[in-house]
């Protein structure tokens, strides 16, 4: 009811504003009085949600000239359901005062016809506010959120953005594992062949045991770069296990809750296991913290993870790692969530569509 009384003043200021921008030929009035009112209908009545830059002039002056009887109409219905809640009220307070209410005694009879005509005009009434926010939303959809053309065009700007990001975050992948087999791995083989070399010429038990052990080592470099690419506990034990396994390997207490209702697509599953990986990849870096409180949780077409940690704060969701991750779920239709205010605490949430 506040929803429609606010619109039946807003109709009123639509009919000044339309006038106005009629004298002095501006459409910016026009426009903001639309999206203040489609905030309106979106915070009150459950309307669709729009941003006042896809709000178009010539639109937003239809959107007003309709909205002028929807808002007039609905100040007449909440116009009769006070006058009804007052002449109820007041009948009633004089029958309760022992006198007559408007000639009429109060019988039984009297009184369950006047309670059954009133429970009707309530309902109709109640029907007809009902009615009146259903069209006010139907109106901000037609005349406010974009039009097919523009969702089509808005969805193929953001698959193009998508793409070029999946592009980048692939080679920059590709790089980082590069490094690491170049700076790390490659490094340890040098080292190995030489030992090996040198116990050869010399016969020597030594050099044999230290070649023993830096092969030992470049297996477990390995194995981590292989893990860093894809861990195979994903596929073979499902999120929750993995990200158990990885809970384990942080040097910082990872407190891992929640799982899925049901195991979703290995992308979508892939998707959610880095942005967690990366969360506390991060907060194990540069946050400084002491705990990190990991939550899985799965809606009916939603799969969520949440990382929290205690640090400082301040991570950049633009930064190489976090940007990427975004990108990377955004292609998949997803979105990822960062507060992380300078003291702390971090809060990283990732969104997967799964249905």
């Amino acid at each position: 009811m506040v929803g429609i009384a606010l619109g039946t003043v807003s109709a009123c200021a639509g009919l000044a504003v339309l006038a106005a921008g009629a004298l002095v030929r501006s459409t910016w009035p026009v426009v903001r009085l639309a999206a203040l009112d489609q905030r309106r209908v979106a915070v009150l009545l459950g309307g669709a949600a729009a941003s006042s830059d896809d709000i178009e002039p010539r639109r937003a002056t239809a959107y007003l000239w309709c909205r002028v009887p929807v808002g007039l109409l609905g100040g007449g219905a909440l116009f009769l359901l006070a006058a009804g809640a007052w002449t109820a009220t007041s009948g009633l307070s004089r029958w309760l005062a022992g006198h007559d209410a408007d000639g009429m005694a109060p019988t039984w009879p009297v009184a369950g016809y006047l309670l059954a005509v009133g429970l009707l005009l309530l309902f109709l009434d109640l029907a007809g506010l009902a009615a009146v926010a259903e069209l006010e939303r139907r109106l901000v959809h037609r005349f406010l959120c974009p039009d097919e053309l523009a969702r089509m065009r808005r969805r193929i700007d953001e698959l193009a953005a998508t793409r070029s990001g999946i592009v980048e975050a692939v080679d920059a992948e590709r790089r980082r594992i590069e490094r690491d087999l170049h700076d790390g791995l490659q490094q340890r083989l040098i080292v190995v062949a030489m030992l090996l070399g040198r116990a050869r010429r010399k016969n020597s038990e030594e050099l044999y045991r230290q070649a023993q052990t830096e092969t030992e080592q470049a297996l477990e470099e390995l194995r981590q770069v292989a893990w860093r690419v894809y861990p195979a506990s994903l596929d073979k034990l499902g999120l929750r296990e993995a990200l158990a396994v990885d809970a384990e390997r942080s040097p910082i207490p990872v407190h891992l809750s929640g799982d899925l209702t049901q195991r979703p697509t290995p992308a979508i599953e892939t998707a959610a296991y880095f942005a967690v990986r990366e969360a506390l990849t991060n907060s194990a870096k540069h946050a400084g913290a002491t705990r990190i409180e990991v939550a899985i949780c799965q809606d009916t077409d939603v799969v969520r993870v949440s990382v929290r940690d205690d640090g400082r704060g301040g991570a950049d969701p633009a930064g190489p790692g976090l940007a990427g991750l975004a990108r990377r779920i955004a292609a998949l239709d997803g979105r990822l969530t960062v507060d992380s205010p300078l003291g702390g605490p971090t809060r990283v949430i990732a969104e997967l569509p799964c249905g």
